[in-house]
Formats: structure tokens, sequence, C-alpha cells
């Protein structure tokens, strides 16, 4: 199989920090077709030779997994090419066309790795230049759309050239190991799949948190915010992968179906609801690891003024009859304690207790960590072993621990080498569907209306800590608590 993979906006971050080295690890280890070419298309003046040169020189200040081997990317490097391109100009996809058609390719794979707003332009203008023939695939990175009209936009525009079959929708949390194993662990295992309902399970936890700030992004952040910028995508991806039922095949519109059913059986919210139910905060100065850091205000980019959220937590519900009345947490902020992605399901506490437990020990938990490492634990109780209480009949938390890496003895496969090879192979199963997309921002757009109106609502909380404290009044009124607050 021949395969062809073009970038747009080859030289920017996202292209030469996380897509180039996904294709290069696939390479290293013998993941790609056999036959294949890579095209880095940008604004910039390079050749092949000064473009492979430009690009080594950053992959040698990466943080790898193993070594840096120049050898080996001298091997890649002969796959790597440039076209510079302006993306206003007919004439610059006349000659993408003839790059393409050079030489035969069973898949060939356009990633726009550019800002959203260029993605209706660069697709209708590949398909006045015949770039939307079938063996053609699509991809768009996400932000996709500032809110649910432009959304449908974008994505109307973008299937006025391409079928949705050709069209691949990035979220990199699909293609992270741990998610992976979260439907394994449901979907191939009898273990936990009688246990998934609301008799069992007290309710769920999903967080990702980051101790950065907006770093350079300051600009890009502040007409975003961390409802746009995180929960209209990942978080509700990773909520649609814990409630979905289970798909009937794992093949892409199974399980994609499974996912379009919980996102139009969440709880719609009313301005009430989110004064109630949704907490926004913004961080000031504080300090992570002992190091000072500044406010989000004082960010290069950002509106000194500004009222945008870097973080939020909100309750929810999926009003159906596995998941009727448990609630549902999901958290994201910039500048928290640590960085960590991770998922909790609480279950119940046994119906009748005869064994002394320790102060919030009462009710096991799984626990899918995401980030930094990739990890299931399972928390029980178990018979205390220490002569101080073994004969007294008390109960001692431990946990059994999955380590994907010590268990499978390798460095798991990066998230977005996993969806590049899956775009090449032309599947779909972890790829974001425009129904999908329009029922998540369907339910986050009465929150973003509510807090465009009341902008005094976004709440402070220092750098280093964990949210304004209402994230945490948020589970109390419930009588649970964050992961963090056991």
């Amino acid at each position: 199989m021949a395969y062809k993979v073009i970038f747009f906006g080859g030289t920017g971050d996202l292209a030469w920090r996380k897509l180039m080295p996904a294709m290069y690890e696939a390479f290293r280890h013998g993941a790609l077709p056999s036959e294949g070419s890579i095209l880095a298309a940008a604004r910039e003046r390079h050749d092949d030779a000064s473009y492979r040169k430009w690009l080594g020189d950053r992959f040698a200040e990466l943080p790898w997994s193993e070594p840096f081997c120049s050898q080996a990317f001298a091997q890649f490097a002969k796959q790597l090419h440039y076209l510079p391109m302006d993306l206003a100009d007919p004439e610059s996809y006349t000659r993408l066309r003839d790059w393409i058609d050079r030489e035969a390719a069973d898949a060939v794979v356009i990633y726009l790795a550019t800002s959203p707003q260029l993605f209706t332009q660069i697709c209708l203008s590949l398909g006045k230049a015949g770039l939307n023939r079938p063996s053609i695939r699509i991809v768009l990175e996400k932000p996709l759309g500032h809110d649910l009209k432009s959304a449908i936009e974008i994505n109307e525009a973008v299937l006025s050239v391409f079928s949705e079959q050709q069209v691949f929708r990035i979220d990199h949390y699909l293609g992270k190991q741990s998610v992976q194993n979260l439907i394994a662990l449901r979907f191939g295992n009898s273990l936990f799949e009688p246990l998934w309902r609301r008799e069992w399970i007290s309710s769920v936890q999903i967080t990702i948190a980051e101790d950065l700030g907006v770093e350079k992004r300051g600009a890009y952040y502040d007409h975003s915010g961390a409802l746009r910028d995180m929960v209209q995508n990942h978080l509700l991806q990773l909520l649609c992968m814990v409630a979905m039922e289970p798909p009937s095949s794992d093949d892409a519109d199974s399980v994609r179906d499974e996912k379009l059913k919980v996102l139009r059986s969440l709880k719609p919210f009313s301005a009430a609801d989110v004064a109630q139910y949704a907490v926004r905060g913004q961080y000031r100065a504080g300090s992570i690891a002992g190091i000072p850091v500044k406010g989000y205000r004082d960010e290069p980019g950002v509106d000194p003024e500004s009222s945008t959220e870097t973080f939020v937590a909100i309750r929810t519900e999926v009003e159906n009859w596995r998941w009727a009345g448990v609630p549902f947490f999901l958290r994201t902020g910039k500048r928290l304690a640590t960085r960590g992605a991770e998922i909790v399901i609480n279950f119940r506490p046994v119906p009748h207790p005869i064994f002394q437990t320790p102060l919030g020990s009462e009710n096991n938990r799984l626990v899918i960590r995401l980030q930094p490492e990739d990890s299931i634990e399972l928390h029980l109780l178990a018979k205390a072993s220490r002569r101080d209480r073994a004969e007294q009949g008390r109960l001692a938390p431990v946990a059994l621990d999955l380590d994907f890496k010590e268990a499978f003895g390798a460095q798991s496969i990066e998230a977005y080498e996993r969806l590049l090879r899956k775009v090449i192979a032309g599947r779909l199963d972890l790829f974001v569907r425009f129904d999908e997309q329009r029922a998540a921002w369907s339910w986050v757009m009465p929150i973003l209306d509510t807090w465009a109106q009341h902008p005094e609502t976004c709440r402070p909380y220092a750098a280093g800590t964990w949210g304004p404290p209402a994230a945490s009044a948020l589970t109390a009124r419930e009588g649970i608590t964050w992961p963090e607050e056991r």
C-alpha cells in the first residue's frame, strides 16, 4: 500500500511538536505502509532539503521516550517534502494536485493543522482543484467552530466538498491508550458490565487538570476559554466513553451512534441550572511547585479586564434508564495544583456494613488515569494486617494497580500516532462525526450564553490550587469529594 500525507501548516507548532514526531515514531517502528511520502505545506520559503534540516534541528530539541537517533531521522527524512503555499492562491492548489498525481497512492491524507477559520477556504479550494476524489481523506484539528452556529457553517462547507466518510475530526483524547483500555475493560470483559449502571455506581468524576498557564496562546485562549477548549470536546467525549451502551460491533458508526445517544441524553441546562450546577473560575497569581507564576490577566495577549474562564466544573446527568439520577462531574482547569487526567467511577457502599472502615474509604472506586501515565486502579477494602487492627474487625483501603507500561513492557503509542495510523488505514472509529459535534455544541450553548450575560460569575482562584471553592461545594452538596480531597 502506498500513502501520501499532506500537512497544511507544516511549519506550525502542532506540526513539528506533535504530528511529524508521530509520523517519525510510526516510521521508526515499522508501523507505516511500505511506500509513503509526507508533504509539509506552509507560507515559509523552504525546499525539501532546507525543510528537512529545519525539522531535524527541532526534533533534536524534543523530549523523546528513547534517545533521538539522527540516522533513523535521516531515513525518515527521505519521505519528507515541502511545498510553499498561499492558501488564497488557486495556483498553489494546482501545484499540490500535481505533486499528489506525480506518483499513484492508495490513500491521500490532507491534515489541516491550521486555524479553523481557514478550514472553509481550504476545503472549497481543494474542491475546485479536484482534490476531493474518493481516495482523499481530510483531517480537521480542533477547535471546530466558536459556537454552534460557526460549527455548523464550517461542517456544512466541508461536507459540500467531501463526504462524511472522508472527514476525520480529531479529538486526540480518543487516541489515548487509557481511553482505548476503558472500552476494552467494559466491552471485552464480563466483570464490570453488570455493575456499570445506576444500581451500583453512585457518581462519576472526570478531570483534566493542567499546571501550565496559557503560555503563548493568550490571544487565542482569551476568545475561547476552558468550556470551548476542553469541555465541548475532550471531556464530553470521555463522558460518552463511560456512559455509552455496548455497540453492536466495533465498526465506526456503531460506536459513534452510541456516543451520539449519550450526548442527546445529557440533561439540558436552563439559566437557573447554570447558576447552580456550573462553576467557572480564572487563575490569579500564585505558585506552582514553589515557583511564583503570574495571573491570567497578566499573561501576554490577554485583556487586563478579561472574564474568560480558565477553570470549569459542571454537574450533569445522563437521562436514560442506565444512568438516571447518577451525577456526572466534569472538571478542567489551567494552573491547577498538578497535571493529570483521570476518570473516577465511584461505586455505591455495601448495603449493610459489618466492618469498621476508615473515614472516607467506605466506597469502592475504579480510577482510569490518562496522564501523566496510563493506568487503571481498582480501590477495595481488605482486612488490615497490622497487629493492633487485625483482631478488631477493621478494614483498610488497598488498590489493584494495572500499569500498562509495566504490564506490556513497551512504550505505549502516543495518541497522535495512533490517530494518524487510523486515518491512513481509513478507520473512522476514533474520530468524531458531525452530528456528535452538533449535539455537543447544543448542550454547552446555554452555559456559554448565560456566562456571556453574567461575566461577574467568573470566580478567582490562586494558581497552584484546585480551583475556586465553589467547585468543592458543587460535589459536597451531594456528600462527594474530588479525588485530591479524599
